[in-house]
């Protein structure tokens, strides 16, 4: 069974190093590595879909705790039939340049991980298919074929986010300022802040004003121009 807490994947090895320090760069998933928030979507089989979003974008504006505003949202789920995730994968969009970002990363020899406050359910496949080995997320609770409306496990909000990236700088070898964190909302700040290069894309203006670089978008492989940008600079 997949764990969302691990390396779960033993696919993607990476390509040989051409230049350059070597480097983990971590992703925020929803509105930042796929253009979708995926509790929207599962919330569209509740018929809560208006209810959710409203609170999604309170947290992702920080108004609200996120670990509270995630029970909230969660608890509308209650009752969705666990196949229906099935059907919320087939929807999900990465974000133009995730594919071309992630396999840039692997040919340099670096690390890439993607840290999620949404699913492990919908998040495990779409790692394995892009041979990301490093990944987090939050997991549903089912009972008899259907979602109960709670999480098990610890909730990865923006304080569980540092410390995966800690986490997986410290179990790849690299310091902490070898790191690069990417998000959009609230809960990515405290990653964004700790890493060697925190940077916001697509950002709420919140998190725009607080992250040391920014990329306005539409395509997230534009972070490897901030990357080389600063290695340039630094020397």
């Amino acid at each position: 069974m997949l764990d969302p807490l691990s390396d779960v994947s033993t696919a993607g090895a990476a390509g040989p190093r051409t230049s350059g320090r070597r480097r983990l760069v971590v992703s925020d998933v929803d509105s930042t590595f796929i253009t979708d928030e995926v509790i929207e979507l599962i919330a569209d089989h509740a018929g809560t879909r208006a209810e959710v979003t409203e609170v999604t974008e309170r947290a992702m504006r920080g108004e609200i705790d996120f670990a509270a505003s995630l029970r909230e949202r969660v608890a509308t789920l209650a009752g969705v039939p666990v196949g229906a995730l099935d059907e919320v994968r087939s929807r999900v969009r990465l974000t133009p340049g995730a594919r071309e970002l992630v396999a840039e990363v692997q040919r340099r020899g670096w690390e890439f991980g993607l840290v999620s406050g949404g699913f492990a359910e919908i998040l495990g496949p779409i790692a394995d298919s892009l041979g990301i080995r490093l990944w987090r997320a939050n997991r549903l609770e089912v009972a008899g074929g259907v979602l109960t409306g709670r999480t098990v496990g610890p909730v990865v909000d923006r304080a569980y986010k540092e410390v995966t990236l800690r986490e997986w700088a410290a179990r790849t070898g690299l310091e902490l300022r070898d790191t690069v964190a990417v998000g959009d909302g609230a809960n990515d700040l405290d990653m964004i802040r700790a890493a060697g290069i925190g940077i916001a894309f697509a950002a709420k203006p919140v998190v725009r004003a607080q992250a040391p670089f920014s990329v306005d978008g539409p395509r997230i492989d534009a972070v490897l121009d901030v990357i080389d940008s600063v290695d340039t600079t630094v020397g």
